[in-house]
């Protein structure tokens, strides 16, 4: 605070001195904006692209996709059925002779999350990269 003494008969006057508190102030936010993270990291989802609505599909990809998919009924593996028991060592048997690991997994509507999470953790301890998420949008081409 500093006291400035004028000149008429109302006597000593206070003011406040607000420059040490907005250095303050300034000091505190910058060492806040260093401190906290850019930004949050997250899961990185992977998703497939549809193909225009002329073309072809591709067989050489078609016959390269391995999708997983978690129905109320079990699992399967590009229509081939399996247990929770083989499909870890079915994953492995099927990418230990790809360069590329990259599945998708899709789950049905009746389906808990807790199910389709299971299967994304075996997909992953079964030596895949990166899993993607198939929607019935995305599988619809929309």
């Amino acid at each position: 605070m500093g006291i400035s003494v004028g000149s008429g008969s109302g006597g000593a006057m206070a003011e406040m001195n607000v420059v040490p508190l907005i250095d303050i102030l300034l000091v505190l936010l910058i060492i806040f904006m260093v401190i906290t993270p850019t930004t949050p990291k997250g899961l990185d989802a992977l998703v497939p692209q549809p193909p225009p609505p002329d073309a072809q599909p591709n067989q050489d990809l078609l016959n390269k996709t391995v999708v997983v998919q978690v129905n109320k009924d079990g699992l399967k593996i590009n229509e081939e059925t399996t247990t929770w028991e083989t499909i870890g060592g079915r994953l492995e048997e099927i990418f230990k002779t790809r360069a590329e690991k990259i599945a998708f997994v899709k789950g049905d509507d009746d389906v808990k999350f807790a199910e389709v999470a299971r299967a994304i953790d075996i997909m992953r301890t079964s030596g895949i990269d990166k899993v993607g998420l198939m929607t019935a949008k995305v599988q619809a081409g929309q």
